[in-house]
């Protein structure tokens, strides 16, 4: 008699799906690309001229693995933030820092805290290792660190996931209102504080650069700033201990041989970064320039995209969703209530914003003064 493989309890009770379906996806069934890729938060002006350069060169080597060590670019991260190479651990981006954290330290039936609508790929991580999520809803469209230390000490909880600025809402909180969570921290749990947007941040969000708190995690990201989405670089700043404790778990080969050397190029470019950074800015008073046309607010934004409140109903973002959308522009509505009254909008170049005005003008007789 013919078998299947034997699952796991717990894969076998998992659902077979991913957090985010990609614009790829949704191009193969609707039969055409989109014109303005609006929804996935990337950033469409490229990562620095000279990244492209050293990764086109390092193509020519790619038949050999890369440094299990990362040790050029941790070393230059060190440099860069002012620390030891040993607080510093390179991933497969956040997303794959996630996925090492939570392996480290959620165990079947441990108690996990989040934010009600926060980044879903962390909640997919935690549901992998049979981790019990504890979510606290938003206050004020933002997240509430009161309230994850608060229910952090009700479970106790071993991890709570806090971003900051935060995905989707794109809101942020002071670095002192930051500090205070650490503060607070309960005694044996750990904070992971994901900073991936951190370099839109307004000068006083990013708490000073502590490494030595044996509970707290700090991840950044090549993404999102410094354009390099595909490459897959992330890292994790934390206390030597807990940075090399990753070497247990994580896959000492993943890291692509020619990302290392862009991201490596992309660091030691801040022109290009500043330059990358204003025009994100720029942007995103566009955004909001644009969607008032139809009657919409832009939400505050320390991020490269903008988080828009379409009314009061979801009935109606999801009608601007599915709108814009079917007009060949993407964007997401990643949000649960009340937040899922809005849709998000990415930071995109001037040709794709353009696109998104001409679409939000077709709208605007349809949406403006909708109740």
């Amino acid at each position: 008699m013919t078998t299947g493989p034997r699952f796991t309890d717990l894969a076998a009770s998992l659902p077979a799906t991913v957090p985010f379906v990609g614009p790829e996806t949704q191009e193969r069934a609707r039969g055409a690309e989109f014109v303005a890729r609006l929804g996935a938060n990337e950033n469409g002006f490229g990562p620095s001229p000279r990244a492209i350069a050293a990764m086109e060169k390092a193509a020519t080597e790619i038949w050999k693995y890369a440094d299990p060590e990362s040790y050029d670019l941790r070393h230059a991260l060190a440099a860069h933030h002012g620390i030891s190479a040993e607080n510093i651990v390179v991933g497969e981006g956040i997303d794959g820092l996630l996925g090492y954290l939570v392996r480290l330290l959620v165990a079947p039936g441990d108690a996990v805290v989040t934010s009600a609508g926060a980044y879903p790929t962390f909640n997919y991580h935690v549901a992998g290792f049979g981790g019990v999520i504890h979510a606290v809803p938003y206050r004020d469209d933002a997240e509430d660190p009161d309230a994850l230390i608060a229910k952090a000490r009700e479970v106790d909880a071993k991890l709570i996931y806090f971003a900051n600025p935060d995905n989707p809402m794109g809101s942020w909180h002071s670095a002192d209102r930051v500090q205070a969570m650490i503060d607070a921290l309960p005694d044996g749990c750990v904070l992971c504080l994901d900073e991936a947007y951190g370099e839109f941040a307004p000068v006083g969000t990013l708490p000073a650069l502590n490494v030595s708190h044996p509970r707290v995690i700090r991840m950044r990201t090549f993404s999102k700033a410094y354009g390099m989405a595909g490459a897959r670089v992330g890292y994790a700043l934390a206390q030597e201990g807990f940075a090399t404790a990753f070497n247990k778990v994580r896959n000492h080969f993943g890291m692509n041989r020619a990302a290392q050397v862009g991201a490596l190029a992309a660091l030691e470019d801040q022109a290009w970064l500043g330059e990358v950074v204003a025009r994100v800015e720029r942007g995103r008073e566009r955004i909001a320039a644009i969607v008032s046309q139809a009657g919409f607010t832009a939400l505050p934004s320390a991020t490269n995209f903008v988080t828009v409140d379409c009314g009061a109903e979801v009935e109606r973002a999801k009608a601007v969703l599915d709108s814009l959308v079917a007009r060949g522009i993407f964007i997401r509505m990643p949000f649960v209530a009340p937040q899922n009254r809005c849709v998000r909008i990415s930071v995109g170049t001037k040709g794709e914003l353009d696109q998104l005005e001409a679409e939000i003008q077709n709208l605007s007789s349809t949406f403006t003064n909708r109740s």
